[in-house]
């Protein structure tokens, strides 16, 4: 009942970017993954508008033993965030995965591949990618909102990822003190112990300067930004 009560809630707030807002931005962080003996690392993420009107979101992320590429194609239609492709790839740490989606808006479905299986689930307005929910959320955050929610492709189903706001704070970073909203996910503790904290800078267009996320293993995983541009200018701290 809750999630179809909060899928009922998201069709009449639909993340809504219109196309003169995206920013193209390229950012690089620092990655770190406590509790592992080489756990120094690298991370980037780019927004990149295509020649024919799409964009392209990339993140990517490697460390000694362990690497992740995640790329979603996107289309901006009547301000809304549509996913046209997504791809995943995890390698290392004896836990491979490989996705690879795509988002047929005429005929209202997406399929494509999650592991080896076939997917094919109906595709209802609103619903979006694990990396185009970041930009809703990021673009939302900008907008002032205090929650949000967003329907998300998780495997062969479709799921609700909660977030809310926590307040404003200063981050130290590379390039220096970024002032910063937190934003972090909404579990149910009983049900999922994982913790998701994000920050995005205030006047770089709301980019993502840090992520924290701690597993149910207790394992920290952390990026923080090392340098980045926003419509071609440079973010710099105080």
């Amino acid at each position: 009942m809750r999630r179809a009560l909060l899928f009922a809630f998201a069709l009449f707030a639909l993340p809504a970017v219109n196309a003169a807002d995206l920013q193209p931005f390229s950012a690089s962080y620092t990655a770190d993954w406590k509790q592992l003996p080489m756990s120094g690392g690298s991370a980037s993420r780019s927004l990149e508008k295509n020649a024919n009107g799409t964009w392209t979101l990339s993140f990517k992320a490697s460390m000694m033993i362990a690497s992740l590429t995640e790329v979603s194609t996107i289309k901006v239609d009547k301000e809304q965030l549509l996913p046209q492709t997504y791809h995943f790839e995890r390698g290392g740490l004896g836990k491979s995965k490989t996705v690879d989606l795509v988002f047929d808006w005429p005929t209202k479905f997406i399929t494509g591949s999650d592991r080896g299986n076939a997917v094919k689930i109906p595709l209802n307005a609103g619903v979006l990618d694990k990396s185009t929910y970041q930009l809703a959320l990021q673009h939302d955050v900008a907008a002032g909102k205090k929650s949000m929610s967003y329907q998300v492709v998780d495997g062969d189903e479709v799921d609700t990822y909660d977030f809310r706001v926590l307040g404003t704070e200063k981050v130290e970073t590379k390039v220096g003190s970024v002032d910063a909203i937190k934003v972090e996910r909404v579990r149910d503790p009983t049900q999922n112990k994982r913790i998701t904290v994000m920050w995005f800078a205030k006047d770089y267009d709301y980019l993502l300067v840090r992520l924290q996320q701690v597993e149910t293993d207790g394992k920290e995983y952390n990026i923080m930004l090392q340098d980045g541009t926003v419509n071609g200018k440079s973010v710099k701290g105080s």
